[in-house]
């Protein structure tokens, strides 16, 4: 079966959906999403996150945040250790490979581990 690239907003809302099935299921992800669960407030998150990537990947302009300072505010109570952004590419990118494939499919594979890459930073995670 040929897989269709990404190409719409629908699309994007899919992957996150998706993917946010794996992350919840994963002990090592979940206490990062504890407060967005109790809260109920994880369909009104997966709108942001798909919001998020519909700018980056088809250059909107609905995401109205910083995802570096809500991620930094998050490593004050909850501490990111490099394990997480492995686990979080890995969630993303079997969540893309399994139902995409093409241009846009590979940029947001790259978009993602560039933000991994510069938060792993910001965090004095990063070890090359």
């Amino acid at each position: 079966m040929i897989k269709k690239d990404i190409s719409s907003r629908k699309d994007i809302k899919f992957i996150i959906t998706n993917f946010y099935d794996l992350l919840l299921k994963d002990d090592q992800m979940l206490p990062f999403f504890e407060d967005i669960l109790i809260n109920n407030h994880l369909n009104e998150h997966l709108e942001i996150i798909t919001d998020f990537w519909n700018d980056i990947l088809f250059q909107t302009t609905t995401y109205k945040s910083n995802t570096m300072q809500k991620h930094i505010d998050k490593n004050a109570f909850i501490k990111f250790k490099k394990k997480h952004f492995v686990i979080w590419t890995s969630y993303l990118f079997t969540t893309i490979d399994a139902n995409f494939s093409g241009e846009i499919a590979q940029q947001m594979k790259n978009r993602a581990t560039s933000i991994a890459t510069v938060m792993q930073l910001k965090m004095n995670l990063y070890k090359p």
